[in-house]
């Protein structure tokens, strides 16, 4: 993705000397100003914060968001000490053979399905066939004198009583917030402090002459995107160059972008209407990408999440800490806590903690069997 990011050349990276901040947690901003210096900052690391987390990053932990970064500082002493460190170890100890029945990307790493991103729940589903549930509402849990609990659902058949030997919930945290609430209200409350900021999805088509020319690479749309840094006064947080990325996007002779706007620094969205967003997108397109005169956009589709993504802020691993460790001190062995605000919010983090939930699951179930 590309970040107009109007680095200068003289650019002067954080102090080596600046000291490292003890018995405290960094934001990312505290993090970056210190080790890169405030033209990255500002530059590069406060604009691609604002595409992952729609966040704000002197808020934002260093440790929990970028955990891997904050990692090699911790490591080698430096950000460039802990990756030579870090290489160093993975030569001896080198990665497990890929799995052969993976996909082998040709040329890049970016990859969707062909008819998008519902392909791959809408699979799931079909190989688990009826033990998936659809339109069930979790009402309550109790745990039972025993091992295991029961859960109370609303379904469009009634009331449904489950009995189940252990729990994954991966909604949303303020979510399992109400329903956990009877059992222990210190993580309850520990889960109702995560923040959720509100987020919309615009996606808009122009025929390809709107596009200026300076943005063209052989007369075409080239790359993955911009993300936009806030000094330059715009309210979208970044824009995908969809039909750019994948096949059968668009006709022939347009574009399609996906733009992503609001956040944490720009609550407000959730007061405008729908043609509103759809100008404060075209207005801050023509300032960078589409030609001022150029025609309207099509409109395909505006979607508002009014609690978007789950931001990593400073505490958060604390927060996480608190509301596990109070169901562990409780007695709900069996009762896990996933989904994007545990693992992380990319798309791959949530498949990684997907695959960590379930070993965690496996280690339970089988000791419960022996019990």
């Amino acid at each position: 993705m590309a970040v107009d990011s109007g680095l200068k050349d003289d650019l002067v990276f954080g102090d080596p000397n600046a000291p490292r901040f003890q018995g405290r947690e960094e934001s990312v901003e505290e993090f970056v100003r210190r080790n890169l210096g405030a033209e990255v900052f500002e530059r590069l690391i406060e604009p691609f914060c604002s595409g992952v987390y729609a966040g704000d990053p002197s808020k934002l932990s260093m440790k929990a968001a970028f955990g891997k970064v904050w990692r090699l500082e911790e490591a080698g002493g430096s950000i460039i000490g802990g990756t030579i460190k870090t290489i160093q170890e993975r030569g001896k100890n080198p990665k497990p053979p890929r799995d052969p029945r993976l996909p082998k990307p040709k040329g890049q790493t970016v990859a969707s399905f062909r008819k998008g991103l519902a392909m791959l729940p809408n699979a799931i589903t079909s190989s688990l066939g009826s033990k998936v549930k659809l339109s069930w509402k979790l009402t309550s849990i109790t745990k039972l004198d025993g091992k295991g609990y029961v859960l109370v659902y609303e379904t469009p058949e009634g009331v449904v009583s489950v009995q189940a030997k252990s729990v994954v919930m991966t909604i949303p945290s303020y979510v399992p917030s109400d329903i956990l609430r009877p059992l222990s209200s210190d993580a309850a409350d520990a889960l109702s402090r995560f923040y959720y900021p509100p987020v919309a999805a615009v996606t808009i088509s122009y025929p390809k002459e709107a596009i200026r020319k300076e943005c063209l690479i052989d007369g075409e749309l080239q790359g993955f995107g911009q993300l936009r840094p806030r000094s330059q006064g715009v309210e979208t947080l970044g824009t995908i160059y969809t039909s750019s990325l994948f096949p059968n996007r668009a006709p022939a002779g347009r574009v399609l972008l996906l733009n992503y706007i609001g956040g944490a620094t720009n609550t407000g969205i959730v007061s405008k209407s729908e043609s509103e967003l759809v100008e404060a997108v075209d207005r801050d397109l023509r300032k960078m990408l589409i030609n001022p005169r150029a025609v309207d956009p099509l409109v395909l589709g505006v979607r508002v999440w009014p609690q978007a993504i789950p931001q990593f802020l400073v505490g958060h691993l604390d927060l996480l800490e608190a509301a596990k460790s109070a169901l562990g001190r409780g007695g709900y062995d069996g009762l896990f806590l996933g989904g994007n605000y545990v693992a992380g919010v990319a798309l791959g983090r949530c498949v990684e903690g997907a695959y960590e939930s379930a070993s965690q699951i496996s280690d339970f179930l089988t000791k419960y069997a022996y019990k």
